[in-house]
């Protein structure tokens, strides 16, 4: 029976913590988003563009004004790029592509990554004999 290598143990365990820190629940962001999200902005300082004013909103001055104030500072720290726009952007990032996909591709990745180790981990055996 085929036992896998040290090293093996170790590509294998680095790949599966990958997928699941890669991988998107159902209602969420990934563990690996979330740490994006959190290392462009840790103090939660930087300002979030906000939706549009509900229909109720719209006629309250106060609510009129706190929304124009906060799209003018988010809009005032995205005029000066660079750094700053690219955390603006990193701290409401969601998962790259549909949830379904992204768990398919996952599982693709394991598998072939199982299926290398298998492969090399055969090689070397047939080599030291």
């Amino acid at each position: 029976m085929w036992q896998p290598g040290n090293r093996s143990w170790w590509v294998l365990l680095a790949a599966a913590l990958l997928i699941v820190g890669l991988w998107p629940p159902s209602d969420d962001r990934s563990l690996a988003a979330k740490v994006v999200n959190w290392a462009a902005d840790p103090g939660d300082t930087l300002p979030v563009l906000p939706g549009p004013l509900a229909r109720a909103e719209s006629d309250d001055v106060r609510a009129v004004e706190a929304h124009d104030l906060q799209t003018r500072m988010y809009d005032e720290l995205y005029a000066l790029g660079g750094w700053t726009r690219l955390r603006l952007q990193l701290k409401v990032a969601g998962d790259p592509l549909n949830r379904s996909t992204e768990r398919q591709l996952l599982v693709a990745a394991g598998v072939l990554v199982a299926f290398i180790v298998w492969r090399f981990e055969k090689t070397d055996e047939k080599r030291r004999r």
